[in-house]
């Protein structure tokens, strides 16, 4: 346990994190949803990459490395309201509060672009997830390619 906690803590040490829409930023995004939604879970990739995939689109992506491991989609339903999207985790480094550390990182760079509030879908397996980083249900479940998902929002605050 105690050489875990080691690998950990040195891991994160020398973990980087790039927030952009360069094309190699991109390229990292891809590789890993590509990774976890099609490979892992079986979604069809002309639905994991859709038309809110678009050059200008901005990603959050945390490197080990050069090895991508953490990935987040950046956009907004409007002027007031992050919609935090296609967040996902390689699997060799889930469980080590990277998927929290991406979300916590899209919730700031919401507020300084005058977000006050985060919506987005989660699947019912993530629900546990969101709901310990704030965020409550808001819909019913619905199915989202293939996947049953919740709708779950949080009130956004300036000192986030």
């Amino acid at each position: 346990m105690v050489e875990l906690y080691h690998y950990q803590h040195e891991m994160r040490k020398k973990m980087r994190e790039i927030f952009g829409s360069e094309l190699a930023t991109q390229a990292a995004a891809f590789y890993l949803r590509y990774q976890v939604f099609v490979l892992e879970q079986g979604i069809l990739p002309e639905l994991e990459f859709d038309a809110l995939d678009t050059p200008d689109r901005r990603y959050i992506v945390l490197f080990d490395g050069n090895l991508p491991v953490a990935t987040a989609r950046f956009q907004t339903i409007n002027k007031t309201t992050l919609n935090p999207d296609r967040l996902c985790v390689a699997e060799e480094f889930r469980q080590q509060g990277l998927g929290k550390k991406l979300l916590v990182m899209l919730e700031k760079l919401g507020v300084a672009e005058g977000c006050e509030t985060s919506l987005l879908s989660a699947e019912v397996s993530a629900q546990i997830f969101y709901e310990k980083l704030g965020y409550q249900v808001v819909s019913d479940i619905f199915e989202e390619d293939g996947i049953s998902c919740v709708k779950m929002q949080k009130a956004l605050a300036a000192d986030e």
